[in-house]
């Protein structure tokens, strides 16, 4: 059944569409308001409560960095991250103009560094993008010299011989974007079922707490906890993944910075108020138990050795949580028994949403394509 096709047997009345929503996380609450800005009724349910800190939407650094991200993921993830990049400044500019509040946001690209042990790791990467990026993008990847490093990021001058920055990509605080999405959802008039976990998902219909709900349509994007409807050919897994957020007044950097590691790539993703999310622990586990002591470790250690001011920093918080992936690691939008489902998100949340999202409104309200969503 052809996407066409199919959105187009799920919309009796445009003017009375009802959908259902499965889980009210990244993906869930973003197409809700995107659902509910389009003139749609709208009910979205989740097992946690809006504020929930532990889920997988608010254990992330939300770096949004199509470049950086091909050197280990396809083709398909970097065309949803390059079209997420047109769509996010545009969506948070809305959200702001319609009072919900701001996010920030910068589009200051990445810079990528290495210590002299691991300069060889600096170099794969940057021949992994140089083969994969592209053509008409690889302008946007330029290699610096100890000096043009210290003009990007002067607080880590004379710290790295050089480094490799990537133009365009960026960064937002997922915490104030999930915020305003729910302050916009309310004012839209968007029905919250917050706590109530969904049994099963149908064509149609969720079923929650015993209740059978009806709608037009159903989409499920409950992540790790719609497994169980994933086709056995196509898996649903949770891949642990630990974050630091910490807060330091000593170091002042203006963009993310990644810093190659023998076992992974560190991320240092600064945030308003002097804060830093720091992440890269990536463990093919599906326990959700809290931060362990070898990854505090690892991220600490490894946070200090990219500038010694990091030794001071406040530890805010150390977080966990599960991220659903799929075997071949791309986000996937697909249609099955007459159910939408957007999931597979991975390590790519913050980066192919708004594509993955954009595309199912317009498959469901085909008007849509007349404007830009």
């Amino acid at each position: 059944m052809s996407f066409a096709r199919a959105a187009t047997r799920f919309i009796p009345d445009m003017d009375r569409l009802h959908i259902g929503i499965a889980g009210a996380g990244l993906a869930g609450r973003t197409l809700a308001w995107r659902l509910l800005r389009a003139g749609c009724r709208v009910s979205l349910f989740d097992a946690r409560r809006r504020d929930d800190l532990s889920t997988a939407s608010m254990t992330a650094a939300a770096m949004l960095a199509p470049l950086a991200e091909l050197a280990v993921s396809d083709d398909v993830v970097f065309a949803q991250g390059q079209r997420s990049m047109q769509l996010w400044p545009k969506w948070i500019a809305e959200l702001k103009d319609a009072g919900a509040g701001e996010v920030y946001f910068r589009q200051q690209g990445t810079l990528v560094v290495a210590h002299a042990a691991d300069q060889s790791s600096l170099e794969h990467f940057t021949r992994l993008l140089q083969h994969k990026l592209p053509q008409a993008c690889r302008t946007q990847m330029k290699s610096l010299d100890g000096a043009a490093l210290a003009q990007h990021e002067p607080a880590l001058a004379g710290r790295f011989g050089g480094g490799l920055f990537l133009e365009g990509e960026g960064q937002l605080a997922n915490d104030q974007w999930m915020a305003a999405l729910a302050v916009e959802i309310d004012r839209l008039g968007g029905h919250w079922h917050e706590g109530r976990a969904v049994e099963g998902v149908e064509e149609k219909r969720l079923l929650c707490g015993g209740e059978t709900h009806g709608f037009d349509v159903t989409v499920d994007t409950r992540g790790v906890g719609s497994k169980a409807q994933w086709p056995a050919s196509n898996p649903l897994r949770g891949v642990r993944g630990e974050v630091l957020t910490v807060e330091c007044a000593g170091v002042q950097l203006q963009r993310p910075v990644r810093l190659m590691h023998p076992r992974y790539q560190l991320y240092v993703a600064p945030r308003p108020n002097q804060q830093f999310v720091v992440g890269a622990t990536e463990l093919e586990s599906e326990d959700s138990g809290p931060v362990t002591l070898r990854s505090t470790l690892e991220l600490g250690s490894a946070l200090h050795s990219l500038h010694p001011a990091f030794g001071e920093a406040r530890v805010l918080r150390l977080a966990a949580a599960l991220r659903p992936a799929l075997d071949d690691h791309r986000p996937t939008l697909a249609l099955r028994d007459g159910v939408w489902h957007l999931n597979g998100l991975y390590r790519h949340g913050y980066l192919c949403a708004p594509a993955l999202v954009d595309e199912l409104v317009r498959q469901l309200l085909p008007a849509a394509d007349k404007e830009s969503t």
